[in-house]
């Protein structure tokens, strides 16, 4: 089935031309079913390469499924068009009474500043708070993760001497039903400064899902599974690490070349981790369709019991 997008949302012409099926809103209304609702809340500099890269793995499922984007009111957001943001993102004021099967909260260029100091850190924990009984499922991504970690857990982030920067195998721990044909040791690409204080994860109820070479926690999840915590980028394109990288050499940072990412004397990029972002990705959402009642507003009947 599948993804309803508006005819000149700028992800629709790239994803038909990845021969990604998208319909419009008059031939989604007339479906005979009822479409999975996603919510993304966009924290990304980039929104609309996020956009891209969001979609393009969450459009490969069978089911029919609505997407609503959010921006946060209370901050200033400079990298995207007023006119992109206006006719495409919700506030949060718009939708706090609204009931989704499932929200991806994205990560953000921010890790180095306390949370305290986010000037929207304010406006995300009520969006947090507001999951709890008005979501089905949530994907946090990156600083995201770090986040929700810390809001719903009380984890500290930790400063790396050097920036986490390229692509890593992870071992998988666990056969939990999101993970469900994945090979036991895996690849995400990592950028960040930040880890999260493993003493702290381990005295939680989080469960590790996933570690990385040097056993760092990479992949988490709460006891019930309402959250999922991805400290990594399985929605990243292939030339994503790269373009990050030309872009710290350009603001001067002694940012490394990305490890395990340029596999040829040519230095060509080798994406390792595709087949199981969308592995991923489509677990994710037979899982919300397997546990989401069929009438939305139910949700909170059920996340508050």
């Amino acid at each position: 089935m599948p993804i309803r997008l508006e005819p000149d949302f700028p992800a629709t012409k790239v994803l038909e031309g990845e021969d990604i099926f998208a319909i419009d809103n008059q031939r989604a209304n007339q479906q005979d079913i009822r479409p999975l609702k996603l919510l993304i809340l966009n924290l990304m500099p980039n929104k609309i390469a996020t956009e891209i890269q969001l979609l393009r793995l969450i459009s490969q499922s069978p089911l029919q499924i609505d997407v609503d984007f959010m921006k946060v009111a209370s901050h200033e957001h400079r990298n995207t068009s007023k006119t992109h943001l206006e006719k495409y993102y919700l506030e949060f004021s718009s939708i706090k009474d609204t009931c989704y099967d499932g929200l991806i909260i994205t990560g953000a260029p921010i890790e180095k500043m306390p949370f305290e100091e986010v000037d929207y850190w304010e406006e995300l924990t009520a969006i947090m708070t507001w999951s709890k009984t008005h979501v089905t499922s949530v994907i946090h991504i990156c600083w995201g993760a770090q986040a929700g970690m810390y809001y719903h857990y009380g984890v500290d982030k930790v400063m790396y001497e050097e920036k986490l920067f390229g692509i890593f195998s992870q071992k998988l721990l666990t056969k939990h039903r999101l993970f469900r044909g994945f090979d036991d040791v895996f690849w995400m690409p990592q950028s960040r400064y930040t880890g999260i204080d493993e003493a702290q994860v381990a005295a939680s109820t989080l469960e590790v899902i996933a570690r990385d070479e040097q056993e760092a926690a990479t992949i988490l999840l709460s006891e019930d599974g309402h959250n999922v915590f991805l400290l990594g980028h399985f929605e990243y394109d292939s030339g994503t690490l790269e373009g990050e990288y030309l872009r710290d050499l350009d603001k001067g940072l002694d940012t490394q070349k990305p490890e395990n990412y340029y596999l040829s004397t040519e230095e060509k990029v080798t994406n390792r981790w595709r087949a199981h972002a969308y592995l991923f990705f489509h677990n994710w959402i037979n899982d919300v369709y397997q546990t989401t009642p069929y009438e939305l507003e139910k949700i909170v009947e059920i996340q508050t019991i």
